[in-house]
């Protein structure tokens, strides 16, 4: 009878305690009985969140214009130099391997089985304009998206994605078409060469306040991987040594835990997906950036409005956080084995975390400073010309990780050094390290195994 009574005064007290406000002087927000009764956990909620941004995300960085085809179609027209005279656009049209070789990318995945055989099998030319009205009408240009007429299924606009400059392929099928690599910068995309086929740049002319003869030179002085995304807020299109301004595609990839994502450290992750979609891209939606009210740095863009952007309707708001989500969860890629040595990277190791004092700046395994990664032109010994282009007048500190994907193109945020083998020359010399030449030779090993 014992025994019975103490469980029955056990179960009472259970009760008592799973319903009382215990301890009366502990206070806790009353918001969390919202998570109290529903059978599912908040860590489930959390996980089909996880779920749901990435593939929300990812749909975002593949497939969204933002209604850039306002633009680049309504405006530049650039559908009709893809489609050609015969389908009722302009000249002889884009054939697919004009565009391969321009550097756009086709998503194996998204192409028709059906016509990845005929084109493997050479039925189907890739010297002809209708083959890439095709491939478009997939939905398989890796950034580019056409949009048909319901009609007389002419292509009547063009709009671009994130994936345009910041994806590529692996090239499993023949070069340039493959399984996508998101996140990697496409080094050998020429996106001035593509926006130049536009038979109409007096949109591009007027708001540079120049003529369309001018524009198309601009264009034409990026090459192959690069783009100048300041070129439209101060109108510099060349550097003081006559070379272009354009600066190098960065990676979209490895940037969790990384706070500044430009070279000249203009703002976070998802600043700069809002200043690309808004005022690179041209899409639609709201942006807002006092600094570019700044008419003696950014006239073009102050004379523009830039700095406050806030169109009747919003194509891009709702989607950043879903995009930036997807993005820090790219990770870095693992280069091949076979591309350092294994013992020498070893040893470079060593040298970057200690005589080369590399590690001070590109903090390992962020690869950059945790906080404010940003160093005045002077630290870094180089020219100021970038940095005076941005608001902060300042170089990031690079995050390291996949260099190997950035081996074309060169270092740098324009490419200035070629190789490895040249940066760390320059900071032997600008910052007096005195490596030996295995010490050298051992660091450029361990920067290749990043």
């Amino acid at each position: 009878m014992q025994k019975h009574t103490c469980t029955f005064i056990l179960i009472g007290l259970g009760i008592v305690f799973a319903c009382a406000p215990y301890p009366k002087e502990v206070e806790t927000n009353s918001a969390v009985k919202a998570q109290r009764f529903p059978a599912e956990s908040f860590d489930s909620v959390i996980e089909d969140n996880v779920d749901d941004m990435i593939k929300r995300g990812r749909d975002i960085f593949r497939y969204d214009t933002f209604g850039s085809e306002n633009f680049w179609g309504d405006k530049l027209r650039l559908h009709e130099a893809i489609a050609g005279e015969k389908q009722g656009g302009r000249g002889t049209g884009l054939s697919p391997k004009q565009a391969l070789q321009l550097g756009l990318k086709v998503d194996q995945a998204k192409v028709p089985s059906t016509l990845l055989e005929v084109i493997k099998g050479g039925a189907v030319s890739l010297e002809n304009p209708e083959t890439t009205l095709e491939l478009l009408r997939a939905n398989a240009v890796v950034g580019v998206t056409g949009f048909f007429d319901k009609k007389d299924k002419r292509l009547r606009s063009v709009g671009i994605q994130c994936a345009f400059c910041h994806s590529t392929v692996d090239d499993s099928f023949a070069k340039g078409i493959g399984r996508r690599l998101d996140g990697w910068p496409n080094r050998d995309l020429n996106v001035g060469a593509v926006v130049e086929l536009s038979p109409n740049l007096q949109p591009l002319a007027d708001l540079l306040k120049t003529d369309e003869a001018t524009v198309r030179k601009v264009l034409l002085s990026w090459g192959p991987g690069k783009y100048d995304a300041e070129l439209n807020q101060d109108g510099k299109a060349f550097r003081p040594d006559g070379k272009s301004a354009a600066t190098v595609l960065p990676a979209a990839f490895g940037l969790a835990g990384v706070h500044l994502h430009t070279y000249t450290g203009w703002g976070s992750v998802t600043y700069w997906n809002a200043y690309v979609a808004n005022t690179q891209m041209v899409g639609r939606g709201t942006f807002f950036d006092p600094r570019l009210k700044n008419e003696a740095q950014f006239p073009i863009g102050a004379a523009a409005g830039f700095g406050d952007m806030r169109p009747p309707s919003d194509l891009i708001t709702e989607k950043l956080a879903a995009l930036h989500f997807y993005q820090l969860a790219i990770p870095a890629p693992t280069p091949p084995k076979k591309l350092f040595d294994k013992d020498a990277a070893a040893r470079g190791k060593e040298v970057f975390n200690g005589k080369a004092h590399c590690a001070t700046c590109h903090v390992p395994p962020l690869f950059t400073e945790p906080g404010w990664p940003l160093h005045t032109p002077e630290e870094i010994g180089i020219d100021d010309f970038q940095a005076n282009r941005s608001p902060e007048k300042r170089y990031r500190t690079t995050p390291l990780r996949g260099l190997f994907t950035r081996m074309k193109g060169g270092f740098y945020h324009d490419g200035r050094f070629p190789t490895l083998d040249e940066v760390v020359d320059h900071y032997n010399v600008a910052m007096k390290l005195n490596l030996t030449g295995s010490e050298h030779a051992d660091l450029i090993e361990y920067l290749k195994s990043l």
